[in-house]
């Protein structure tokens, strides 16, 4: 394939990735949906074609990796405290925790009934599958009202901070003592230091470059912090969220020597730039890996009826848990809250990150691919439904 060629398909799946969020807006219909269908029909053409391509395989880890850190940013950059939000952080954090830990336990046991592995190993292949994707969740809600907005970021965020974390500590340690949950409890005081530390560093830095190319190198820093916090199984995603939040909320602060060194006169200035360049960045990364996650899956052991009852089992076991946590403690908006628990780019960068001897063959990319797709067309329905729903109750 010539550089032109190259250079004429990557325009052209960001022109498609364009066209599909003018798309997505109007129907509500999630464009990483459309981008999956895309990288499917490129692979069908490909093999069809018989045109030579690289292992994309290498490359996926990658891109999603940079994704996740920016859909992240991007999504606490949009987000300022008050008081009055309390509640509905803590309602996000519980919602979380608890959604995650219930789903994980579930499908464990759903994955224990089909492969009769260890448990341990289906505790951990479980995982990926109990994540909800801030990627596809926060792009999905952006018609919604501010408050259920809100939740869903909050929540998706905390959900893939939990999921990284609970992975992170179940594939260190293979057998739990109490050792484990100490080096859990000094990873997380380490990872609430050099969040603090972070923060005040790179907005006084903010403040302090006088060079053109600005926010680039901003967003380069934490994309350096996150890979050497990872590197040490640190869950790296807190610092991108508390920093997107911290920068959004400093003129909060009122404390006179903090305003004094921190904060500058073109701040919101730079905040505006800073958010309108982490959402394009964003867009480029999601739409180059979903396209070539779409392009990597083999749909045809989609026909595999195995694959096929065992991931409807598995959706229903995901929204039934959600919609049942949503009525019994949340109550208000279990529509369309409910519907807003897809997977995605999460789940397919922690099943690409478990080790090869901790994979169940079974519980392989064509099932992870079944779910992601099911849970966005749920999603989509959903919305679809609520947002007809209300239509008609205002007219």
């Amino acid at each position: 394939m010539t550089t032109y060629a190259t250079l004429i398909i990557l325009s052209g799946l960001v022109i498609f990735s364009y066209l599909f969020d003018l798309f997505a807006s109007k129907t509500k219909l999630p464009s990483v949906l459309l981008l999956l269908i895309l990288g499917i029909s490129l692979k069908l053409l490909s093999d069809h074609f018989q045109w030579q391509t690289i292992n994309f395989l290498r490359i996926l880890p990658t891109l999603g990796t940079v994704g996740l850190i920016l859909i992240v940013f991007e999504g606490s950059l949009e987000l300022k405290y008050d008081k009055q939000k309390n509640n509905v952080i803590k309602g996000a954090f519980l919602s979380a925790f608890f959604i995650l830990v219930a789903t994980v336990t579930a499908i464990t046991f759903i994955i224990y009934q089909i492969t009769a592995k260890d448990l341990y190993l289906c505790f951990i292949n479980a995982i990926p599958f109990s994540v909800i994707s801030s990627a596809i969740a926060i792009p999905s809600v952006a018609g919604l009202s501010n408050k259920t907005r809100e939740f869903i970021i909050y929540e998706s965020s905390f959900s893939d901070i939990l999921g990284i974390i609970l992975f992170n500590f179940a594939v260190s340690n293979p057998q739990i003592s109490f050792s484990s949950f100490a080096g859990l409890g000094l990873n997380l005081v380490l990872i609430t230091i050099l969040s603090i530390a972070a923060c005040i560093l790179l907005l006084y830095v903010m403040g302090r470059i006088s060079h053109h190319v600005k926010f680039f190198l901003i967003i380069s820093i934490l994309v350096l912090i996150y890979a050497i916090g990872q590197s040490y199984h640190l869950s790296s995603l807190v610092l991108i969220l508390a920093f997107g939040l911290f920068l959004n909320n400093a003129d909060q602060i009122k404390h006179t020597w903090f305003r004094t060194v921190f904060l500058y006169k073109s701040l919101a200035n730079d905040l505006t730039q800073l958010r309108q360049l982490s959402a394009e960045s964003a867009f480029i990364f999601r739409t180059f890996f979903f396209v070539i996650f779409g392009f990597t899956i083999d749909i045809f052991k989609l026909d595999d009826q195995h694959i096929l009852i065992n991931g409807l089992f598995i959706l229903f076991t995901i929204y039934f848990i959600r919609f049942a946590y949503l009525r019994l403690f949340r109550k208000e908006n279990t529509i369309p809250e409910g519907f807003v628990t897809p997977r995605g780019l999460i789940s397919v960068l922690l099943y690409y990150n478990l080790p090869t001897e901790l994979k169940i063959t079974e519980i392989g990319t064509s099932f992870l691919f079944m779910v992601v797709l099911g849970s966005s067309l749920i999603m989509t329905i959903g919305l679809m439904t609520s947002k007809l729903k209300k239509k008609e109750i205002i007219s």
